[in-house]
């Protein structure tokens, strides 16, 4: 029998033992080395040749990531690794480092209870380092720190050990600095990483080398004896002395929690059902025999199975054959088969218990982010919320009318397996609207739509997706009904800052019915918000809030639920560019209806509210919100006046500088909508000699003077007048 077939035999005897299993993913920075490091691990562990880790990049298997040489999909393998006599599962989770594909880490983070943060020793923590470290530890998914390319610093660098160290200590201590600003303070102390308890190992991943504290004192190797090695090309004996999956995986066993550590610190956080429920008390204690609580991260498209539904089981049992439900819709679905999956392979099994990653064929209706339980009221799990929105969008459509059927189901597909692509029709022009987190997430995203699913499809330039909102407050604004007969005065202003911020962090749900009128109402006066206008909350949309403000009106209750959907209406298509709105306070504040129901029906009802809303946002001040990225360089010193004067030619506003020998580091914040072929432009004004990252950074005013003319082209394009219609035309 090979060790991968001996490994597999073990694997199956492990997953019903959550003590001796462990759920962990690779998070870093893009090219920091993550899906080498995995390679190197799995290859220790017998899963493929040792030779080809490091180059393979098994968990690279699609075509996309191979040819780009970066990661796409979160992939996921299980290995068997023995430490101190005791044989344990680790399922791996190799995440992407892209900012593109950031929606892949965050639903990852859901199925894991530890992270190895990979860290480049030359680059150190990144703007990505940083948002996954957040990411992660919002899911309470414990980190240790991996500090890879160590070998750079030896050949390419030629730094000493001295500074070799310094080095290492600014890494560990702004790793640090993060762990303790996020978390609780208890918690904080707790999780951060030290060298002297062998929560940091050091390594190259390339050459499969790794040591830390507690592999120094085994083996008596020092930071002089790699140095040794280095100069003497003796890399392959050094793998042998520090492999790099011992060192890793026994740091994995010994600082990441097990299941039953991991569920009991985290259910509370992403569950907010009661914990002395049958299932609260089932998923704390990773019960096998409880009822089933399972979450989907993500959805595989298989050529032969279909979609294949991967994610964390919490508590219970799955089985071939069991019928489940998913949380919010109508029917039980049956469980076709049941698999561990390792790598591009999935190893079926007739029943998996709790604590592990599990892949099931044959629920349907699932999309990324799904709760599928034993019982269709379960409470599902708190929303996979995601860093940033989609900022890009193309407009596609098919090339031969008789694929139009076969496209909408692609589309759907999709949007089921990515939630981070949003998927919109546009009534006007009849085409499908693509968004998504930018423009390499798109062109992987149709590259999949033309080679995995065989449509042919035809794309627009990328279109940058603005938002509106308003500077002031305005209103009351009276909006009429066709008949005359019904009025309506709302007024508008913009949402305090603080709720602006809970909403986009979802800690406030959005788009969905209030569950708890009195905690969002509580919350909502802890961020600020007037105690009496919070007590009516109709609705959440997109980041804005509807309140119904008003005492006594006749006939109201019976409207409201219209008003609401004028309300909905209104920020999704906002009054300056039809785009959508956000951070707007919406209140009515009067209504004056007619006493026959059949005189304020939705004909009467929806175009007098939303005139009012428009009219409000009018007299407040319609201003368009830009989606901006952070853009790290880091070139030398010789070449930075040109970066610099690329970064300034595309609005770019340079934040910070700092210089480390001849190597600069420049930080700027640059408009999306400039953003188009800055990878051609950067290298060709630098020489090709820079490294350059980016990340999402919210929305921002767009400066005045340019308002006009975007707004201008935005209704153009969608075939609306090129001048938005002021408040005279609404109050008509």
């Amino acid at each position: 029998m090979g060790r991968k077939e001996d490994n597999i035999r073990k694997a199956q005897t492990i997953i019903h033992k959550p003590r001796y299993i462990r759920n962990i993913g690779t998070v870093a920075h893009i090219d920091h080395g993550k899906t080498t490091l995995s390679d190197s691990l799995i290859a220790g562990a017998g899963m493929m040749s040792e030779e080809l880790a490091g180059r393979q990049l098994m968990l690279d298997y699609d075509e996309q990531e191979q040819a780009r040489g970066i990661t796409i999909n979160a992939a996921i393998a299980s290995m068997v690794h023995e430490f101190e006599g005791e044989q344990y599962l680790i399922n791996l989770i190799d995440t992407p480092g892209h900012v593109d594909f950031g929606g892949d880490v965050t639903r990852a983070m859901r199925a894991i209870d530890g992270a190895i943060l990979v860290v480049d020793a030359v680059e150190g923590v990144m703007p990505q380092t940083e948002t996954v470290i957040r990411q992660a530890l919002k899911e309470r998914v414990r980190p240790v720190l991996f500090i890879n390319k160590v070998d750079r610093l030896i050949n390419e660098l030629r730094i000493g050990p001295e500074q070799m160290q310094q080095r290492f200590l600014r890494i560990i201590s702004e790793v640090n600095r993060r762990i303790t600003e996020m978390l609780p303070d208890d918690l904080g102390k707790e999780w951060r990483v030290q060298v002297e308890d062998g929560s940091v190992a050091f390594g190259s991943a390339l050459y499969k080398w790794a040591i830390s504290v507690p592999l120094m004192q085994s083996s008596g190797i020092t930071f002089k004896d790699i140095y040794g090695y280095h100069e003497e090309e003796k890399l392959g004996e050094l793998s042998k002395i520090a492999p790099l999956h011992k060192t890793v995986l026994n740091m994995v066993i010994l600082h990441l929690p097990d299941p039953y550590a991991g569920q009991k610190l985290r259910i509370p956080v992403i569950w907010k059902g009661p914990p002395d429920s049958d299932l609260g008390e089932a998923m704390i204690g990773v019960d096998e025999n409880g009822p089933v609580a399972f979450v989907i991260t993500k959805i595989i498209m298989d050529p032969h199975a279909g979609e294949v539904a991967t994610g964390r089981l919490f508590s219970g049992t799955i089985r071939r054959g069991q019928k489940l439900w998913v949380v919010g819709m109508p029917n039980p679905e049956r469980v076709q088969t049941v698999s561990m999956v390792v790598g591009p392979d999935r190893i079926s099994v007739e029943e998996i218990t709790a604590g592990n990653v599990v892949a099931c064929v044959g629920l349907k209706t699932v999309v990324a982010g799904s709760t599928v339980a034993t019982d269709e009221d379960a409470i599902p799990f708190e929303q996979i919320v995601h860093y940033s929105e989609p900022v890009v969008t193309v407009a596609i459509e098919a090339k031969h009318t008789k694929d139009l059927p076969r496209l909408v189901e692609v589309l759907r597909t999709i949007a089921k397996a990515d939630p981070s692509i949003q998927m919109e029709i546009d009534q006007e022009t009849g085409e499908h609207l693509m968004s998504g987190m930018g423009e390499l997430h798109l062109e992987i995203t149709q590259y999949r739509i033309v080679h995995e699913h065989s449509v042919d499809i035809m794309a627009s330039d990328p279109i940058v997706v603005y938002r509106e909102s308003v500077q002031g407050g305005g209103g009351p604004f009276e909006g009429k009904s066709p008949n005359r007969h019904n009025r309506f005065y709302l007024e508008v202003e913009p949402l305090p800052t603080q709720v602006m911020e809970a909403l986009q962090k979802g800690e406030i749900p959005s788009n969905q019915r209030i569950k708890d009128p009195k905690g969002l109402s509580r919350t909502l006066v802890e961020l600020g918000m007037n105690k009496k206008e919070v007590r009516n909350v109709v609705w959440i949309q997109n980041n804005n809030i509807f309140l119904d403000v008003t005492k006594g009106i006749q006939y109201l209750h019976e409207t409201i639920e219209l008003c609401k959907e004028a309300f909905i209406e209104a920020m999704n298509r906002g009054p300056l560019a039809a785009e959508k709105c956000m951070g707007v306070r919406v209140r009515l504040v009067d209504a004056k209806l007619h006493e026959d129901s059949i005189h304020r029906g939705p004909a009467q009802v929806i175009p007098a509210a939303r005139s009012a809303i428009y009219g409000a946002m009018c007299e407040a001040g319609r201003i368009l919100l830009e989606p901006k990225q952070k853009v790290v360089l880091n070139l030398p010193q010789d070449v930075m006046g040109s970066a610099i004067a690329e970064l300034q030619s595309r609005r770019g506003l340079i934040e910070d500088i700092s210089q480390e020998r001849d190597q600069v580091v420049i930080t700027s914040k640059t408009p999306v909508a400039e953003m188009f072929g800055f990878a051609t432009a950067i290298r060709s004004a630098t020489q090709g000699r820079v490294l350059w990252s980016y990340e999402n950074a919210g929305l921002v005013k767009i400066p005045q003077e340019l308002q006009g003319e975007v707004v201008g082209q935005i209704r153009s394009r969608k075939g609306l007048k090129p001048e938005p219609y002021d408040a005279t035309y609404y109050a008509a």
